[in-house]
């Protein structure tokens, strides 16, 4: 690990009401890592991603992201960082480009034109720009959620089970996407429970259960994939 991760949590805690929703959580993840967030439904896996977006504030702990505490800087770190949720956060009134372009007005992007028109190359949906995105299946809103989320090149890409609901030519294009990423130098912290996809070059896989870190985790798929069956039948 480096001294200046991009991801730093210490110690972080959240609780909602008298239930715990995470508890002395501390990982570090450094620029170019694919980390994925290992967990049944209900593990902690989007309560962590949502704090490092600041949907969510953690009761205790310290939480950095790109060097910058989350609570100190909020501005700065929004412009760094991706999001791509269980909710699209799209207008469903709006077509693809006009979506992009929306987004493009509020990260103040340069040149916004010629990467609102990569963004939608890349997602594969030139050809469907100026439909409204109310008219869209599951798949291609899920794209274009990505390339929203994307657009203004942020440092690191959060994604919460982007997988659901994808049709197969969606997936291979989510993989593809994943990989152009890393291949860029980017950060990617993915949260999943489903390990039938194909994920490629990920650094390393942190297991989480009832809101703590059971264990971290390196090796190719199948080993992970061993692992995570025996801890799930160990549950049983």
């Amino acid at each position: 690990m480096t001294d200046n991760p991009i991801v730093l949590l210490e110690k972080v805690e959240k609780w909602f009401g008298q239930n715990i929703g995470l508890q002395d959580i501390s990982i570090k993840v450094d620029k170019g890592e694919f980390l994925i967030l290992l967990g049944r439904n209900g593990a902690g896996k989007s309560t962590l991603l949502r704090i490092l977006t600041r949907l969510s504030k953690p009761n205790s702990g310290r939480v950095q992201v790109c060097g910058m505490n989350i609570q100190h800087e909020p501005e700065h770190i929004q412009k760094k960082i991706g999001f791509v949720g269980h909710h699209t956060l799209l207008y469903a009134h709006l077509t693809a480009r006009e979506n992009l372009h929306f987004y493009a007005k509020l990260y103040e992007l340069k040149n916004s034109k010629e990467q609102i028109k990569t963004a939608l190359k890349n997602a594969a949906l030139e050809f469907n720009a100026d439909r409204p995105v109310r008219g869209f299946s599951r798949g291609m809103q899920q794209r274009l959620a990505i390339a929203r989320a994307t657009l203004h090149h942020p440092e690191l890409i959060l994604l919460d089970e982007p997988y659901t609901g994808l049709d197969l030519e969606s997936a291979e294009l989510l993989s593809d996407q994943i990989q152009q990423w890393l291949t860029e130098g980017r950060t990617i912290i993915m949260a999943t429970h489903d390990l039938e996809q194909y994920f490629g070059d990920v650094s390393k896989w942190v297991l989480l259960d009832k809101g703590q870190i059971v264990e971290t985790l390196r090796g190719n798929v199948s080993v992970i994939h061993r692992r995570y069956r025996q801890f799930l039948q160990s549950l049983n």
